[in-house]
């Protein structure tokens, strides 16, 4: 696989070896092996190592991949409607973004809630990331100059937040478990280290593991098949539940690639949903180039869905991205077409076929919505809501 990729800077291979002597050093102190989720993390999240903690470019066309707010100014202002819909029944209304990434999103959605005379009260983003953060503050800066001072950035969830509480693209970058199922027991997947890298072992599954998988078994009702290996998320529900305990009265918007449990766990599917990213090319060999490829998972959305339940919310709706889009607002977005140059209609209908296609990011990518208190007026779920496959 490794032939079939890019080959990194001199720069990014330096920090990749810093990374990679980080987590042996890690494999060491642990007796020679950690589990998946633990590599997941450190070579995402590893203080001044991790992938989303170091200064290299990660979205859009100099990055390793692409999501929707960069694809087009229209995923922002589709978002924005809905956010006006539920702004407008609150008192001081607030939005909430976990994880902003470049920044690209909060800038269309603050430019047209400005548009639609429905500015929130502040704009929250909450970042992990301090270089993240400095590059979405720049572009804000540059771009709504007279909008930044609404924007506060955050280290932990705000208490009593009312709202809309965004995250496009978080959810699969959450470090999950890989394991196995065999005949006789649940195995949970562990990374190992030698001279020429990183490769799998396996030990049986604690028993927070084996019993997470027994509960999908119950579920889906079968068993596993022999030699099944896939993913899952132990932190989803925590984080799900902490977004819970903050929201007041408002609607949350999750959007990711990912599949009802039923789906996630089928047959079919019997090597798991990891996927990772390096300049722009997806593959699935997630113990390579640790610190400079993005790793992530698909979500279970019937996850996200149970843990939002739990905690005293209701799912307000479950549609596919391009659903989201049609029934939010797209056409009033396209409305002024015809007024565009032949060269600017070409691009904003590129731009359209990017973001719904099926064999884009039309299918692939879904929109939960989760509310807290009566809301009217949010229409991205009138339509198509899949919530009832959860």
């Amino acid at each position: 696989m490794i032939s079939r990729l890019p080959r990194p800077d001199d720069d990014s291979l330096a920090h990749c070896q810093k990374v990679c002597a980080s987590i042996r050093q890690a494999i060491d102190e642990a007796d020679g092996s950690i589990s998946f989720a633990q590599f997941m993390h450190l070579a995402l999240y590893a203080p001044g190592l991790g992938y989303y903690n170091v200064g290299t470019t990660k979205f859009g066309a100099a990055g390793d991949f692409v999501t929707a707010p960069e694809l087009s100014p229209i995923f922002g202002r589709v978002v924005a409607r809905q956010c006006a819909a539920v702004l407008e029944q609150l008192e001081k209304g607030q939005i909430l973004e976990l994880g902003a990434g470049s920044g690209r999103l909060a800038v269309e959605i603050l430019r047209k809630l400005t548009d639609l005379k429905s500015p929130p009260e502040r704009y929250l983003i909450l970042e992990i990331s301090a270089d993240l953060k400095a590059r979405q503050e720049e572009l804000i800066g540059e771009e709504l100059p007279d909008l930044l001072p609404r924007v506060e950035w955050l280290s932990k969830l705000p208490k009593k937040f009312a709202g809309v509480v965004i995250a496009n693209e978080v959810a699969d970058a959450l470090p999950v478990e890989r394991f196995e199922r065999t005949d006789a027991a649940v195995f949970q997947m562990h990374v190992t280290a030698d001279e020429t890298g990183f490769d799998w072992s396996r030990k049986p599954a604690p028993e927070i593991l084996a019993v997470a998988v027994e509960k999908i078994e119950t579920d889906i009702g079968e068993a596993l098949p022999q030699g099944y290996q896939s993913e899952i998320s132990l932190g989803l529900p925590d984080w799900i539940g902490q977004i819970a305990t903050c929201l007041d009265k408002g609607l949350v918007l999750l959007f990711d690639y990912g599949v009802s449990r039923r789906e996630y766990y089928s047959r079919e599917h019997n090597q798991g949903w990891l996927r990772c990213h390096f300049r722009h090319h997806a593959h699935n060999e997630p113990l390579i180039y640790p610190g400079i490829q993005d790793l992530t998972s698909w979500v279970d959305f019937t996850a996200v869905a149970e843990s939002a339940v739990d905690h005293g919310l209701d799912v307000a709706g479950y549609v596919t991205q391009a659903q989201f889009l049609i029934n939010g607002g797209l056409a009033d977005e396209l409305a002024g077409i015809a007024d565009l140059s032949v060269a600017e209609q070409l691009e904003m209908s590129r731009q359209v076929k990017l973001l719904t296609l099926p064999g884009e990011m039309g299918e692939n990518f879904k929109c939960i919505g989760l509310s807290r208190g009566d809301l009217t007026g949010v229409t991205a779920f009138n339509c198509a809501d899949r919530a009832h496959v959860l």
